[in-house]
């Protein structure tokens, strides 16, 4: 079985993808922690709110620079990893990063406003990102968009977009921007969960290998090209995914899918619990207030 060296460390560690992520990482960095006062109601970042921007960068680059990004197009368990951790895990890190100040002025910019307060309306989010996520894993849309680097590079960027669209209504921490409360975020967990079981039960039931770009060598071949120069893939003699992997391609498909579904139940439990938590808190304060207005309301016994 061959390793990923043989296809060079370009195609390996993605080296201009580390160096655009660390450029932005150390504008974050010099943003809020040195030029925060440049902006209206600028504060310095938390160090908690620097670790969730850290991490999402850290987590980017694993999933889109390293031998995972070369993994995912060679096997598709890999991709369906790839594809949960940088839909379900990237944007609320990034959410959670940026400063309350920083998104505001991010959102006064013109024509931005408008765009997201649509598309961030809980409905239009839900389906805009199942719906688009769903009709990218048809195998006929799959298979033509892996082979070509624009159509791929602009359709998995559409699908971030949507993501951070869709993660908004449940953790961004905007006051005028909240539209849904604790219970109504739970209620749009489960239904996040439901919309994107469809997808996951078609590829996980499939009774044969759906994607050309995962069983057939040609197509194969030319879905390596997105991340391997053509140069360095005209002098190796591949003949498809079993050169890197022992499972069977059905396997490797159903396995996909499977990965796809616990990656999102586990990511949404913990939301799920992170809502829960916050709306009882949220009960437990008004509680505690309507029982301080009621005491002071109360006649006071004559002494």
């Amino acid at each position: 079985m061959l390793t990923l060296e043989i296809f060079g460390f370009r195609a390996m560690w993605s080296p201009d993808l580390f160096m655009v992520l660390s450029a932005l990482l150390v504008a974050y960095y010099l943003l809020v922690f040195k030029y925060y006062r440049r902006f209206k109601e600028g504060t310095k970042a938390t160090w908690q709110q620097a670790a969730y921007f850290t991490s999402a960068i850290i987590v980017l680059y694993t999933i889109k620079g390293s031998p995972v990004d070369l993994m995912a197009h060679i096997t598709f368990y890999m991709h369906m990893i790839q594809m949960a951790v940088l839909f379900l895990v990237v944007p609320p890190l990034l959410i959670f990063g940026l400063p309350d100040w920083l998104w505001r002025s991010l959102l006064s910019l013109p024509a931005v406003e408008p765009l997201v307060r649509f598309f961030t309306k809980p409905l239009i989010a839900l389906i805009m990102f199942n719906g688009v996520f769903s009709i990218y894993h048809i195998p006929l849309i799959f298979d033509f968009v892996k082979t070509n680097v624009w159509l791929h590079a602009g359709y998995t960027s559409v699908l971030f977009v949507l993501a951070m669209f869709m993660w908004w209504p449940l953790v961004n921490k905007l006051e005028e921007y909240q539209t849904l409360s604790g219970v109504k975020k739970m209620g749009y967990i489960f239904a996040d969960g439901v919309l994107i079981t469809p997808a996951c039960a078609l590829i996980i039931f499939a009774d044969t290998p759906m994607y050309a770009t995962f069983s057939d060598p040609n197509a194969w071949g030319e879905a390596l090209k997105l991340c391997v120069p053509p140069s360095t893939l005209s002098s190796l003699n591949l003949s498809g995914p079993e050169t890197f992997s022992s499972i069977s391609l059905l396997h490797d498909q159903q396995l996909g899918g499977v990965i796809m579904k616990v990656i999102q139940e586990i990511v949404y439990g913990i939301f799920l619990g992170y809502a829960f938590f916050q709306w009882f808190r949220n009960e437990e304060a008004r509680q505690a207030e309507q029982d301080a207005i009621n005491f002071a309301s109360a006649p006071q016994p004559l002494k």
